[in-house]
């Protein structure tokens, strides 16, 4: 397991919850946590994939759970915020990452099963989400929820409408949330990545050795729960340091 780094302190005794924690950036966030100390719940539809990934962190001497759970059920979501409030008895970090991409085409051309799926899994998911974990840390006055979001919901992004809208919604979501939670200590934040060395979507062209590695967006998720309690950063832009 990596060493702790000296500027960020430890998670030792928090739990945190990750959804599509099965590959990429759930993934890292998973490792990286787990590296702080905290004990991680590894959340996804593809059970062997979470396994696969919890499976590594504990041969490095973490703490990890795969734990089926489809974010655009909420029985599926109540059913796993059940389960770590009975095994866990607590939830100090959420960080929804779950997402899918949609590149297709224009929105005119777009399938409305394909609009569905995007809208349901990029922000109806958060949503379930919130109103599963969110007492848990209302009840502990502790937590942060952290939102993955795109720089997709900052910019247009044409033949990617409704990819974009979600993360769009994501954001104002997550602003809004920030505000209603602050009065109990929780803090809420989201995380714009732009292109990032993923399998979400298509990167025709661009040099996965100059985009953002799934480590990266890691790595903010790490400080932003390890920030002072005095201090709250409600959003992170990340970029890749030369275009790719």
């Amino acid at each position: 397991m990596n060493a702790v780094r000296a500027d960020l302190r430890s998670l030792a005794g928090q739990v945190a919850v990750i959804t599509g924690a099965g590959r990429g950036i759930g993934a890292a966030i998973a490792t990286q946590l787990s590296g702080l100390g905290a004990a991680t719940v590894l959340c996804g539809r593809t059970r062997a994939a979470l396994e696969s990934t919890a499976g590594l962190i504990t041969q490095s001497g973490g703490k990890a759970e795969a734990l089926a759970c489809d974010v655009t059920s909420l029985q599926s979501v109540e059913t796993a915020a059940k389960h770590v409030e009975a095994s866990l008895g607590r939830v100090d970090i959420v960080v929804n990452n779950a997402g899918v991409g949609g590149f297709g085409g224009p929105l005119h051309q777009l399938s409305p099963d394909n609009w569905e799926q995007i809208l349901n899994t990029n922000l109806r998911g958060v949503y379930y989400m919130t109103r599963a974990f969110a007492p848990l840390m209302i009840r502990a006055r502790s937590g942060h929820i952290i939102n993955i979001s795109s720089l997709a919901g900052k910019n247009a992004l044409p033949n990617g409408a409704a990819y974009a809208a979600s993360k769009w919604g994501l954001n104002g979501l997550s602003y809004s949330l920030a505000e209603e939670l602050r009065t109990h200590n929780i803090r809420v934040a989201v995380i714009c990545p732009g292109s990032t060395n993923t399998d979400l979507s298509p990167h025709a062209g661009k040099d996965p050795a100059k985009m953002l590695q799934p480590e990266d967006v890691a790595h903010a998720v790490a400080m932003l729960v390890t920030q002072s309690p005095q201090s709250f950063v409600s959003e992170i832009l990340l970029r890749p340091t030369q275009k790719p």
